[in-house]
């Protein structure tokens, strides 16, 4: 089973820069996009499904901002929109699909790059869902948490710790709660296939940056630890290049 997510950074900026096409060639059995920017009537959906994918979409009520929409092979058992938390569910940043015995979560969690006031929102959100998550996995104990975290989570996930320790995305207190997430039921998949290899999944547009690597690692794909032997391999697709992010992908036994 390969699943694959990607910040796009705008769906249909991606389209016409491809998107299409390589998913096409990619076939992923799950593809969770973030950032979408858009709703299905923006989007060509009949070209989606000539390729064999069933969709659901989670906008942001504010047009043009945040959103998330997961395509799949297979049709979802069950959707389930929004966390129950209503000012994060207004702006579309969490999507659940079952398949099976599995749930996968299709997150975008907030940015705090825009002041205090959103660095404030983005923390209450952190704490929040993981006890949201907490009780989910009492019910559905089979859990893919995947999406744009919007933290480094080590100095190997950054390109320059020293320069970024006071940059929201590598705060110590971001930093600190990955630890807590990762220490209570969850398994950074790359991680388990890759400990000390260093790739991105994110770089501004300003400087050259992406040309000369200089990068974050805040895209996730995170296993609850009772699936962790069935991941088979993960990588950053660097070289997609349709969007500020780049696509993470995981492969599991199925």
């Amino acid at each position: 089973m390969n699943i694959i997510t990607y910040n796009v950074n705008g769906i249909r900026s991606a389209i016409s820069k491809g998107l299409l096409d390589w998913l096409a060639e990619e076939q992923p059995d799950i593809l969770c996009l973030q950032e979408i920017k858009a709703t299905r009537d923006d989007v060509p959906l009949l070209e989606f499904e000539a390729l064999g994918y069933h969709h659901e979409w989670f906008p942001a009520e504010k047009k043009g901002y945040s959103g998330v929409a997961t395509f799949s092979k297979k049709k979802p058992d069950k959707v389930v929109f929004g966390c129950d938390m209503a000012e994060y569910d207004r702006e579309g940043r969490i999507l659940r699909t079952d398949f099976g015995d599995i749930t996968v979560l299709n997150c975008y969690f907030p940015s705090g790059t825009m002041g205090d006031h959103r660095q404030d929102f983005k923390m209450k959100f952190l704490d929040r869902f993981f006890d949201f998550i907490q009780e989910l996995k009492k019910e559905r104990p089979r859990l893919l948490v995947v999406g744009d975290y919007n933290i480094a989570h080590t100095e190997i996930d950054i390109h320059d710790p020293k320069g970024n320790k006071k940059s929201t995305g590598f705060l110590p207190e971001e930093r600190a709660w990955m630890s807590k997430w990762f220490e209570h039921g969850f398994s950074d998949a790359f991680r388990v296939k890759n400990p000390d290899l260093v790739e991105y999944s994110w770089w501004t547009y300003r400087a050259g940056a992406r040309g000369n690597n200089k990068g974050w690692r805040i895209d996730y794909q995170s296993v609850s630890d009772n699936m962790r032997d069935a991941i088979v391999a993960a990588r950053q697709l660097t070289t997609v290049t349709h969007s500020d992010h780049c696509p993470v992908w995981m492969q599991l036994e199925p």
